[in-house]
């Protein structure tokens, strides 16, 4: 039967998940008002789409296509560097909207967010879908970008109902309602559940997500690991996952990769990337207090085949100077002069609170320490006038040739406003609107 009921009450809890429409291209159809309605993407530096908005889609180009590609499907598409900067400025902005209305926000990614609002009917003297509603409006209205919102008991089915109707949608999920909304959802298309789990209840008959929900629990205990279980019990409508507001501050691994162009097989170049991508990954490393007991690094080439290299540290450190020559001796072991690369990429593993220093038996204390107090007064200087404001001279070579962008910079980068330094901007986006006189 298809009315089984899952939840005794519609509201024991009311998880919002809010989710941006095309949102990189949003932003930029908000920052420029001319573009809005024409097909447009970002991604210009990287060479592939990194977003397109509606009206490109409609057009059958999709996020990764390569720019050649989309620019042949639409020979007008609008091609836009990505601005990263102001992206994250609207992304502030959308998750403070959402707190004048609940302090439990949790930010997810850049552009989706959840929001516990159990318990402010009365407090907002407004029901949960009027509060969900007015959400929505508020970030249309200040933002000028749309989003799309789903409203349920648990975050699962949230997150389900905000995918449910894109763009601008809303969609709500009451307790009652869950075994009806589910029974005519695919079940791949449930948050959690990938290819390989889909393929494998497909071999079981389930195809729905419903008949997934439905599934005994000795059943799920026994043919499925921790993550299934817990997205079969989010389905029926038993929490799981809280609505988490505080900062993420644990990383299990910190991973930094670059894609430039042109392309390149410059051995010094290459290295200095690498090098770059050291300094960024150790840089947040030491925001957290972790340091990494493991080291990966990998070049990507030309035809999107890596190669890659890993390292166990004899202790666990977050200062490039200590790991520069491992990164040298893993870089010399997968260049390859004949090959042409297109991105670098380091990843620090085993990531442990970096509380004290362990020396090893044959290290010199002393220089371990100044090596500490050195980088004590990089991140200074970073925090007062930019990231790699101090940076080793193995990365140097960006400095001087550039880091390797494909297309024009963005307005914001080109514009220096009173006060800021070509390192360091100030979080202001530029708006390019017509006023009437």
């Amino acid at each position: 039967m298809n009315d089984v009921i899952f939840s005794l009450h519609s509201w024991p809890r009311a998880i919002l998940h809010v989710d941006g429409d095309a949102f990189f291209t949003s932003c930029e159809e908000a920052l420029h008002p001319e573009l809005k309605g024409k097909p447009i993407i970002t991604g210009g530096e990287r060479g592939i789409v990194a977003c397109a908005n509606y009206a490109a889609k409609r057009l059958g180009i999709k996020r990764g296509v390569p720019l050649h590609e989309a620019k042949r499907i639409c020979p007008a598409l609008a091609v836009l560097p990505s601005d990263y900067e102001a992206y994250s400025l609207f992304s502030r902005r959308m998750f403070n909207i959402m707190r004048r209305f609940t302090p439990q926000v949790e930010e997810y990614s850049i552009d989706e967010a959840f929001a516990d609002l159990t318990g402010m009917r009365r407090a907002l003297r407004a029901s949960y879908e009027a509060t969900a509603l007015k959400i929505q409006a508020e970030i249309a209205r200040e933002l000028g970008i749309t989003v799309s919102a789903g409203l349920s008991i648990t975050k699962v089915l949230a997150k389900v109902a905000s995918k449910h109707r894109k763009p601008a949608g809303f969609t709500v999920i009451p307790g009652r309602a869950i075994a009806s909304f589910l029974e005519g959802l695919p079940v791949e298309k449930v948050w959690g559940i990938g290819p390989a789990t889909t393929n494998y209840l497909n071999k079981m008959g389930v195809k729905t997500a419903l008949e997934f929900a439905r599934l005994p629990e000795k059943t799920i205990r026994e043919r499925f690991t921790k993550p299934g279980i817990e997205t079969w019990r989010e389905l029926r409508g038993e929490p799981v996952y809280p609505v988490a507001p505080e900062e993420k501050s644990s990383y299990v691994s910190i991973s930094k990769t670059k894609t430039f162009a042109p392309p390149t097989a410059d051995r010094d170049y290459l290295f200095a990337h690498l090098m770059r991508n050291l300094e960024s990954a150790c840089i947040k490393a030491r925001r957290y207090g972790l340091a990494p007991r493991r080291i990966a690094v990998f070049l990507k080439k030309q035809n999107f085949d890596t190669a890659g290299r890993e390292a166990k540290l004899s202790r666990s450190s977050v200062h490039p100077l200590e790991l520069s020559g491992l990164l040298r001796g893993l870089f010399n072991e997968m260049y390859r002069r004949c090959e042409i690369y297109r991105a670098t990429g380091v990843v620090l593993l085993d990531l442990v609170q970096d509380t004290r220093i362990q020396y090893s038996l044959f290290e010199d204390p002393l220089k371990a320490e100044k090596i500490r107090e050195l980088y004590e007064a990089v991140d200074a200087l970073s925090g007062k006038y930019g990231k790699h404001t101090l940076h080793l001279g193995g990365s140097h070579p960006l400095e001087v040739f550039g880091r390797g962008r494909r297309g024009a910079p963005t307005v914001r980068e080109q514009t220096q406003l009173y006060g800021e330094t070509r390192r360091k901007h100030l979080g202001l986006p530029l708006f390019q609107a017509d006023f009437p006189p």
